[in-house]
């Protein structure tokens, strides 16, 4: 996704976008941090800012803007970007039961990552190349 001529590795999808503005209402301001596969598989986990503490081995993958909101933290381990880093994130949402810590849990809708390879542009931009 271009963005003001920048590359961003994460965006959000406007279904996505209106879950996060009700989450918002109830939590407060939300960030993400990428699941590395233990309990709830590989899903995006949404947490209140501040209930999630990430630390240095913890890679920030952007901003997700969200009208209507404060800008949006998105991270994910190290180890787990070894293995993503040349992938696009969209984070999207759809009907089912919310990952085990996740803010979304209880709504009936849950969020997943959509994801694609980087393209060539993208892979020069963050030094992949």
């Amino acid at each position: 996704m271009v963005s003001i001529g920048t590359y961003q590795r994460v965006a959000v999808t406007d279904a996505a976008g209106e879950l996060l503005r009700q989450l918002t209402v109830q939590h407060g301001p939300l960030m993400f941090h990428q699941s590395g596969g233990c309990c709830d598989g590989s899903a995006p986990m949404c947490f209140p800012v501040g209930m999630f503490l990430t630390g240095p081995s913890d890679v920030h993958l952007g901003t997700l803007e969200v009208t209507g909101l404060d800008p949006i933290e998105v991270y994910i381990s190290e180890a787990q970007f070894e293995y993503w880093k040349y992938t696009h994130i969209t984070i999207d949402e759809v009907p089912g039961r919310g990952a085990g810590f996740s803010v979304e849990g209880p709504t009936g809708h849950r969020f997943i990552i959509r994801s694609r390879m980087l393209n060539d542009a993208e892979l020069e931009y963050f030094g992949l190349r």
